[in-house]
């Protein structure tokens, strides 16, 4: 008996189903091969692009840093991990670039982070001249980084002697560019002068964001400035913290046209960033296949430390 039931209601399901004809099985195919068409129209420019353009210099980069390729013949022989081996143990000129370009991407990115954060409350104060000010702190930013370089070249060594000779300031008559502790800072002071605007215009706009309910009430309260910027403004602006430091560290460790037009390096490969070391490996010394090996460990290591801040950061936000 229970089964002839169980029968009956199976028989009565498949009564009550909804048939699909062939017309509807054909709509409804038409209905996926269009999406599927649609789909390939405007996703599929932009796969080629970024297959041609990235992915694939990307994957034979990868190929050449296991080879002694040199760049320019037709001859490339692999190697294994010999060229990782080499970096890792023998090339003493990486890990001086290497130990250089984190020295500065700690010094760049707090410098930046806190002249660009002040000048976002500069210019979001009730001034006249907030908008013009935003634009000139701005600025600096659309200049290309090899004119900056070499104009701020000049600026060193013909500007600042100058005004050496008048004034007498030994600040002024310092060897800014032929000394490697003073070459160094000034790396610094032109990407901080030029990445300071670009931060500074993030910043400005998580701070327009802040709710001056609460700013009012911090102050009804009887909170001083320094209270409210510590503990309702930097809160607040906890989400463009994490892109900017992002920014920051990315750009910093990727630092090259800078260091090219202002020092080359110099002194004695004294300034000479990590960026610019394989670049000279690939395309001076015709060594491609270390310099991608460089490249590789170089990709690896800035992947990791961004993902790092952006996990640890994003942390922060959820618990201020």
């Amino acid at each position: 008996m229970e089964s002839q039931s169980k029968l009956q209601e199976k028989e009565v399901v498949s009564v009550n189903k909804p048939r699909q004809t062939k017309s509807s099985i054909r709509t409804s195919n038409r209905k996926k091969w269009k999406k599927v068409v649609i789909f390939t129209l405007f996703v599929g420019p932009v796969l080629l692009a970024f297959s041609m353009i990235v992915l694939y210099p990307f994957l034979s980069g990868v190929y050449y840093a296991f080879t002694n390729w040199n760049g320019v013949t037709g001859n490339i022989e692999w190697v294994g991990l010999d060229n990782f081996k080499y970096l890792l143990f023998e090339d003493k000129q990486f890990h001086a670039s290497f130990i250089l370009t984190a020295k500065y991407t700690v010094v760049a990115i707090l410098l930046t982070n806190v002249v660009g954060f002040g000048l976002a409350l500069l210019v979001t104060q009730m001034l006249k001249t907030r908008n013009i000010l935003r634009t000139v702190f701005f600025l600096p930013n659309l200049i290309g980084g090899l004119l900056l370089g070499f104009v701020w070249q000049f600026i060193f060594i013909r500007g600042f002697s100058s005004i050496g000779q008048l004034t007498g300031w030994s600040l002024f008559e310092l060897p800014w560019l032929g000394d490697a502790n003073t070459a160094f800072w000034g790396i610094v002071i032109v990407s901080v002068w030029q990445g300071a605007g670009y931060i500074m215009i993030i910043y400005v706009a998580a701070l327009q964001n802040v709710p001056q309910e609460l700013l009012e009430a911090a102050k009804i309260d009887g909170a001083n400035r320094w209270q409210t910027l510590r503990h309702i403004t930097l809160p607040m602006v906890a989400p463009a913290v994490t892109i900017c430091l992002f920014l920051t560290i990315s750009s910093s460790f990727k630092i090259f046209d800078v260091n090219l037009s202002l020092t080359n390096g110099g002194p004695f490969k004294s300034t000479e960033m990590l960026a610019l070391n394989i670049y000279t490996e690939a395309f001076v010394n015709n060594r491609y296949g270390i310099g991608e090996a460089k490249a590789l460990i170089f990709f690896l290591i800035v992947a990791g430390i961004t993902t790092l801040q952006v996990m640890y950061t994003k942390k922060k936000e959820v618990e201020s």
